[in-house]
């Protein structure tokens, strides 16, 4: 008796220690993986935000059509957990912290530049994978303060303003320049970018103005811009309001005195502009999905491929910020399956291991110190089409140039590396 007592109890130990190796290897080897993907889907910005979650969530597709993640203990799928953070602080930090508490492995998302902050401060607390989708302020950058496991694939503000007015000047041959920014961190980021351009290849500011986010008349500037006389205006406005902005200077006539550039664009908002005020604008876009003009018949190929998949789920082709987060869900993954694991700084590593070269829909990139990506293709210049050379709904630009390579973005050395 009192030997099958003892044996009881070896028994139930070896259970118990058995349950919590198994539990253990179940934790760190699911054969599911949750994303975490967080966005305004209401308020301001929810037109853009939608096209950013249909990005990821195509790139999940791919992924799951290939059976999953390629992880040492097999395949593994991955489920998306959709969140609105409504473009408010305390609404985006409680989503996230929910999401978390449901065991996300990695998050990705933010149109929003404060909350990607915030959120890039959650998880330097928390250590999780984190991709923002947004355009992130120069300050995002400047050494220690995204997180070792924080990667934004899109660039700041300061490039923005550089490749407009590189291109300006370089392509287009306008060295004149009136700017008007908004004024925040995102209009005057784009202004020190302009200016940095300016300097360097030659050109002249011959008038600067900046209003806030959300002004509805620009009358009384583009007044002075038609005095002024430039070769091109560039303006840093940007959704309803570059909307707004570009169906005044139509109305003012001055796209028949210089050229218009407006700073950064998407298909959604040129969609709202009519196509007689849409006409020679010329822009710097993130990814336009006709890549004809490029003359580049690899990544032609693979724009259409994209084109065709995202087109074939959502009924229309991919806009620009849809292509961020599509770009941003796959490098999460790479990271993934290169490092054979879902811990945080193993996944930040393999991202910037062999160089941190990768490759993607825009062509090939590579990851650079402060964690934001080089990419030969940073953005293409497009050129506005007008009603009689648009031949279907999203017929809306020519793809005239592009800017990239590692002289489009800030040197690292003012960013304090």
């Amino acid at each position: 008796m009192k030997n099958r007592k003892n044996w009881l109890i070896v028994l139930s130990c070896a259970m118990l220690v058995l349950a919590f190796t198994t539990g253990g290897i179940a934790a760190d080897q699911p054969n599911k993986v949750k994303l975490g993907i967080l966005l305004p889907l209401t308020g301001t910005f929810a037109s853009v935000a939608e096209t950013q979650r249909d990005g990821a969530l195509l790139a999940v597709d791919d992924l799951n059509a290939k059976g999953g993640l390629n992880m040492p203990w097999g395949k593994v799928k991955v489920e998306p957990v959709v969140g609105d953070d409504e473009a408010k602080l305390d609404v985006g930090v409680r989503r996230f912290s929910y999401m978390s508490s449901e065991g996300i492995k990695g998050i990705m998302g933010q149109t929003w530049a404060p909350m990607a902050f915030a959120i890039n401060e959650l998880v330097k607390k928390s250590p999780m994978p984190y991709f923002p989708t947004c355009v992130m302020a120069k300050d995002a950058f400047k050494k220690g303060t995204l997180s070792d496991a924080t990667f934004a694939v899109a660039f700041s503000p300061w490039t923005v303003g550089y490749m407009d007015a590189s291109a300006a000047i370089n392509v287009l041959g306008k060295k004149r320049i009136f700017m008007l920014a908004r004024a925040d961190a995102w209009g005057w980021d784009i202004r020190d970018g302009v200016k940095d351009a300016i300097k360097e290849f030659g050109g002249e500011m011959v008038g600067y103005a900046e209003l806030p986010k959300g002004t509805s008349d620009y009358t009384a500037v583009l007044q002075k811009v038609k005095a002024a006389k430039p070769d091109v205006f560039i303006c840093a406005q940007f959704a309803g309001d570059a909307v707004a902005l570009l169906k005044q200077c139509f109305q003012l006539g001055l796209n028949k005195d210089m050229v218009i550039f407006n700073s950064f664009i998407t298909n959604v908002v040129a969609k709202g502009i009519p196509p007689k005020a849409l006409k020679d604008v010329y822009s710097m876009h993130y990814y336009y999905y006709d890549l004809a003009g490029l003359k580049d018949p690899e990544l032609e190929a693979k724009a259409k491929a994209y084109t065709a998949r995202y087109q074939k789920k959502y009924g229309t082709p991919p806009d620009a910020y849809a292509t961020i987060a599509y770009v941003a869900a796959n490098e999460l993954f790479r990271g993934m399956e290169k490092a054979g694991s879902l811990e945080p700084k193993a996944i930040a590593a393999a991202v910037m291991a062999d160089g941190g070269k990768f490759d993607c829909v825009k062509g090939s990139a590579q990851w650079r110190e402060d964690h934001t990506p080089i990419y030969k293709y940073a953005a293409f210049l497009v050129r506005g089409k007008g009603p009689a050379e648009q031949k279907s709904e999203w017929d809306l630009f020519e793809v005239v140039g592009y800017q990239g390579g590692p002289k489009v973005l800030p040197p690292l050395s003012s960013l304090g590396y």
